[in-house]
């Protein structure tokens, strides 16, 4: 009886930490340059003595979904996706090298290239600084061309590179802050084959009837799960009655 109770309590625990992974993705359906989160069931074998006659089920993040989101055209000079594989090196709030595909870029009021969330962008030397100009294009290999301020197009500089690389997928974990470092701290080294577009933000890769679908498939699971400890504790009291009329 306690098996059959122990076995229902963490199917609808495991149940729980699933939709947890499905509901953040759903919350980010539209989160620019957002990667699903991809979580998976185990069996497990209910240790202990007599028979191995039980199993449970373990719920973990096995990754996430690589796949590009679709490129949205929004006409922005400082908007940049990445065209296919790759990321853009940024700055964690820890002050350590993390990367992520959302280029919706800001030049703040010191001149520091930013994110829109405020992280600062990386270039060959450390955070990308922009001076004064009356325009700013980024170009598809990551450098930054400027017009200095009361200058003509013909004064156009290049003043920097974004930081663009691309290492094995298997290697990164997404932290809590959103951002994908690797696994051993260690900054990736620069990618010249990664490229941008210029114009454009990268949705999220979200599949939201997916995760729709999956959210009411775990709820009628995790429903079930609770008329199975129902059902045990019906079992424990049937049990009971028996051993007092004997």
């Amino acid at each position: 009886m306690d098996r059959f109770l122990y076995v229902s309590m963490t199917g609808a625990k495991e149940t729980l930490r699933a939709q947890t992974v499905n509901n953040n993705n759903l919350a980010n359906a539209s989160t620019t340059g957002f990667r699903a989160d991809l979580s998976a069931f185990q069996t497990r074998a209910v240790t202990g003595s007599g028979y191995a006659s039980r199993a449970y089920a373990t719920n973990a993040t096995t990754g996430f979904d690589a796949q590009q989101g679709a490129l949205l055209s929004t006409g922005r000079d400082l908007d940049v996706g990445v065209n296919g594989a790759g990321w853009i090196a940024v700055q964690g709030r820890d002050g350590l090298e993390a990367y992520t595909r959302a280029g919706d870029l800001r030049v703040e009021p010191t001149g520091m290239l930013t994110t829109g969330a405020g992280h600062p962008v990386l270039g060959d030397g450390g955070p990308v600084t922009v001076p004064p100009n009356s325009s700013l294009i980024v170009g598809s290999d990551g450098n930054i061309s400027i017009v200095p301020l009361g200058q003509g197009p013909e004064t156009t500089a290049i003043v920097g590179r974004i930081k663009l690389v691309n290492p094995p997928e298997q290697t990164l974990v997404r932290g809590e802050d959103g951002l994908f470092r690797t696994q051993d701290g260690n900054p990736a080294p620069a990618d010249a084959n990664v490229r941008l577009a210029s114009g454009v933000l990268e949705s999220s890769n979200v599949n939201t009837a997916d995760a729709l679908v999956r959210m009411i498939e775990l709820a009628r699971h995790f429903e079930l799960q609770v008329k199975a400890m129902r059902t045990a504790e019906d079992n424990a009291a049937a049990s009971a009655q028996l051993l007092r009329t004997t």
